[in-house]
């Protein structure tokens, strides 16, 4: 029987090969069961501004509008034409007023405004973002990431949906 891990690895060459582009990570869209329950876990509620690192083509920021009541989105991607076909999607679903999708580099971006956070990047990625992420969210902002963890930092939970996990945190208060 094949282990979760060596599914995993086996299979990161085929993610790659679905596109690959500018940035760390490959595109692999989010499938609709992960999308549902990272939405759950999320916990979205009206006011809610919610940010997309490594967006794509812009599926949780609208789901997040459309379907679950948050107030903004914004989506954010390295890649030109995943930012092209995130904005056309938008507008597909009469969201253009409430997302915004931005190319740039998650590095160097401000997530201050973010009541949720959600991310479907590698671990590498993760543990580099964590100490941005921990710096400028407010507490009480959830993190919601399909598939990789971020290190030594446990999750409040995480849900297994087949050989795929959703992982949540929560912002602590910050040490004074």
């Amino acid at each position: 029987m094949m282990t979760r891990l060596a599914f995993c690895l086996l299979t990161l060459p085929l993610w790659a090969q679905f596109e690959e582009g500018p940035g760390d990570v490959p595109y692999v869209p989010t499938p609709p069961e992960v999308l549902a329950e990272m939405m759950k876990l999320a916990q979205i509620r009206p006011g809610d501004v919610i940010y997309d690192l490594g967006c794509g083509d812009g599926r949780i920021v609208i789901e997040a509008i459309k379907k679950h009541g948050a107030a903004r989105g914004v989506g954010i991607d390295i890649n030109p034409e995943r930012i092209k076909e995130a904005n056309a999607n938008a507008a597909k679903e009469g969201v253009s007023g409430k997302a915004k999708f931005v190319e740039q580099d998650l590095f160097k971006s401000d997530f201050r405004e973010a009541s949720v956070v959600t991310l479907y990047l590698l671990p590498e990625v993760n543990l580099r973002l964590r100490p941005i992420l921990l710096e400028q969210l407010k507490p009480g902002t959830r993190i919601v990431s399909h598939q990789f963890d971020m290190g030594d930092w446990k999750p409040e939970k995480t849900v297994e949906i087949g050989w795929r996990r959703v992982h949540v945190w929560t912002v602590p208060a910050k040490k004074r």
